[in-house]
């Protein structure tokens, strides 16, 4: 009998343990939520506002998670292939130090505009519990998916044409 219970323990830590893909629904509040957070660059406040109109792929990322390094180059890319669409990537730090993102945006030559988190940002969109975590977020402001994970390229450009068109 302990045999089989250590066993079923061991099994369900493995399961825990697994990798989680990416998840493209909506866990989160279905308007995407209103901030105002620091450029990591300038320093200046960004407000949520100055992206009305647009659609936007906003990624919470940590300069310590290899995972969100691993996507960097896919969004740059995806900022140079639709950012003159009314597109725009937010990458949302939830590192501790301003500097050591500054020197990471400045080293991989990010694109895109980069904000310190706080915890009100985490908690409105829905609770960020794992990183990458990114946001979907339609023209009108509608959080049309959330993804846990890093995100192929593909995937990306395929749901992004389909809020696009």
């Amino acid at each position: 009998m302990i045999r089989q219970i250590t066993i079923a323990v061991i099994f369900a830590w493995l399961i825990a343990l697994m990798p989680q893909p990416y998840v493209g629904d909506v866990k989160a509040a279905p308007k995407m939520p209103s901030f105002e957070l620091e450029d990591v660059v300038s320093g200046d406040p960004i407000s949520s506002s100055s992206f009305e109109g647009k659609s936007l792929l906003i990624t919470f990322w940590a300069t310590w998670c290899p995972p969100c390094i691993q996507e960097i180059p896919n969004l740059i890319k995806l900022q140079n292939e639709y950012g003159a669409n009314g597109f725009s990537v937010v990458a949302i730090s939830v590192d501790q130090e301003k500097g050591v993102v500054q020197k990471m945006v400045n080293r991989k030559e990010i694109n895109y505009p980069v904000m310190m988190a706080d915890k009100a940002v985490t908690r409105d969109f829905g609770g960020v519990y794992g990183i990458p975590t990114s946001f979907l977020v339609s023209k009108k402001g509608t959080v049309v998916k959330r993804y846990s994970g890093f995100i192929p390229h593909s995937v990306l450009v395929k749901d992004l044409q389909q809020i696009i068109n």
